[in-house]
């Protein structure tokens, strides 16, 4: 039956065991790229791989682990073992990510008693000893007399281990919060091995029914072995025995915090000999099981330590990057553009559009009217397609319409008219704008009085601009046209009464009106609409 203590031990290790698997697994991976967690000889590494002239960070200064454990044990040999029980103290220092160095002590107490062992007689109670030792040997030279096997083992080992992390290293994780490992060593061991064969100063009268309980704790004898005495061989003081032995076996350990954790592992010591349970057969070997429940504490500065490397995956650092790089000096796109139009030679149709060009995707020069003369040198740059051919400015030749010559006749025919309006007061903008003063509106409303009293004249409305300043073009015609709209919507004059007229040269800021009794045009398209103001 599974005693109440063992059971509490497994539940402890259960909580701890879910709690740990419950974190998330941590992906950081600063310490690769803190170099106050790096010694002195190994700086000069860690500053190459900052510069992006070495591709490998150097070893961090790492915390090593003090371990204290505790738990069963017993030996496995030719005589059955009662459960017993070890403890120990442990340092262990991480080499590598995977591989770590552990030194440590640890002893223990077992006992055993089995009185199905025989030893040249035929009893089923237990085995006939030739010869034993002194002080009792003379007590069982008769044939009658039975000895059950029995012994009290008292363990102290001196140990070096190997451990080796299976999970530290994954392209599939973070850092790991459950460390799996096997473990291989070396130790040098003490085994002081006991018989209990007297009650006091009188033999045993062991029978078939004699048990472990019926003996006293004396253990007041070196155990005798295959020779029937205790000898000196591998003996210490005519006591104990010393054997070198190879280590076997593996554990788990959860981290519970960035300071603790606590695993649970099974060990066996092999000592190359049969002597562990008092009994030599000659045919097998003996060997120490511990299987102990560890709690285990990182030591040192965490502000110049990492952990223990068996806690951290150097992938990290490697797929963070590949996701989104932070360290990696990524060289700076170069497309090279020979205009610098915003096309890339390797997309551009026109390579060599000049400087200042409007362009469309392909680096092509704009071209929006399609007479063939692109914007950056068209002065007309709306001609109307009634219009074409167009000269080398873009400035198209539009045909008169027939009615207009018809026009031009019968005007040819009739009496010269003379206007009464002559000269008309200028109309003033303040630079940059179109709003109306109240005195050119005035003025504005001192022409419409005179075209109410002279029904037969027109008037010539007339802006001026810098003909090398797209700008000043677009804002002249923008002045007439708000006095043009002006007269008519705010006056009543027919539109056709007004004649849109643009002249370089002159007064920007200036719109001249003058009476006439010739006609033309009351509007123009718009030089560059898309420089166009609203105010």
């Amino acid at each position: 039956m599974v005693s109440r203590k063992h059971i509490t031990l497994l539940a402890l290790l259960g909580l701890f065991a879910t709690a740990s698997f419950a974190q998330k697994s941590d992906a950081s991976y600063g310490w690769v790229l803190d170099s106050s967690k790096r010694s002195v000889k190994n700086m000069p590494q860690q500053n190459e791989f900052m510069n992006n002239q070495y591709p490998y960070p150097s070893k961090p200064r790492s915390q090593w682990e003090l371990g204290v454990s505790g738990g069963a044990s017993f030996i496995l040999g030719d005589v059955k073992s009662r459960l017993g029980y070890a403890g120990g103290l442990s340092f262990r220092k991480a080499l590598s990510h995977v591989v770590s160095l552990r030194l440590g002590w640890q002893g223990g107490i077992n006992t055993g008693f089995d009185k199905g062992k025989l030893n040249g007689g035929n009893s089923t109670a237990g085995f006939y000893i030739p010869s034993v030792p002194n002080p009792w040997r003379t007590l069982y030279t008769a044939q009658d007399k039975k000895f059950i096997s029995n012994y009290r083992t008292q363990a102290h080992q001196l140990y070096i281990d190997g451990l080796f992390s299976l999970n530290a290293i994954s392209g599939y994780r973070g850092n790991p919060k459950v460390d799996y490992y096997a473990l291989l060593g070396y130790s040098y061991n003490s085994f002081d091995v006991d018989i209990n064969a007297l009650n006091g100063n009188t033999p045993y009268s062991f029978t078939a029914n004699t048990e472990a309980g019926d003996l006293d704790d004396s253990y007041e004898n070196n155990a005798p072995f295959s020779d029937g005495n205790t000898g000196s061989t591998n003996r210490m003081s005519d006591n104990q025995l010393l054997h070198h032995a190879l280590d076997l076996g593996g554990g788990i350990a959860f981290r519970v915090s960035d300071k603790v954790n606590i695993g649970l592992e099974q060990k066996f010591t092999l000592p190359f000999g049969d002597e562990l349970d008092g009994k030599a057969a000659g045919i097998s070997r003996d060997s120490w099981s511990t299987t102990q429940l560890r709690l285990n504490f990182n030591m040192g500065n965490p502000d110049k330590k990492v952990l223990p490397l068996w806690w951290l995956n150097p992938n990290n650092y490697v797929y963070n990057e590949v996701n989104a790089p932070k360290h990696m000096k990524m060289p700076p796109v170069v497309l090279p553009d020979a205009d610098a139009d915003g096309v890339t030679d390797q997309f551009d149709m026109e390579p060599s559009t000049p400087a200042g060009s409007p362009v469309d995707s392909h680096g092509v020069g704009r071209d929006t009217d399609g007479d063939g003369v692109p914007d950056s040198r068209d002065k007309e740059p709306l001609t109307a397609r009634d219009c074409f051919p167009v000269d080398a400015d873009g400035i198209g030749k539009c045909p008169e319409p027939p009615c207009c010559g018809e026009l031009r006749e019968l005007m040819k025919s009739r009496p010269a008219q003379e206007c009464a309006i002559g000269s008309l007061p200028s109309a003033q903008f303040k630079s940059g704008s179109l709003a109306l003063s109240s005195t050119a509106k005035a003025i504005l409303n001192s022409v419409a009085q005179q075209m109410n009293a002279n029904p037969d004249c027109n008037v010539r409305i007339t802006g001026y601009y810098d003909a090398s300043n797209k700008r000043s073009q677009q804002l002249s015609w923008d002045r007439v046209n708000t006095a043009i709209k002006y007269l008519v919507n705010e006056q009543g004059i027919s539109e056709s009464r007004l004649i849109f007229s643009l002249v370089g040269g002159g007064d920007p800021n200036t719109v001249d009106m003058m009476g006439t009794t010739e006609s033309g045009l009351n509007t123009i398209p718009a030089p560059f609409p898309n420089l166009q103001k609203s105010k």
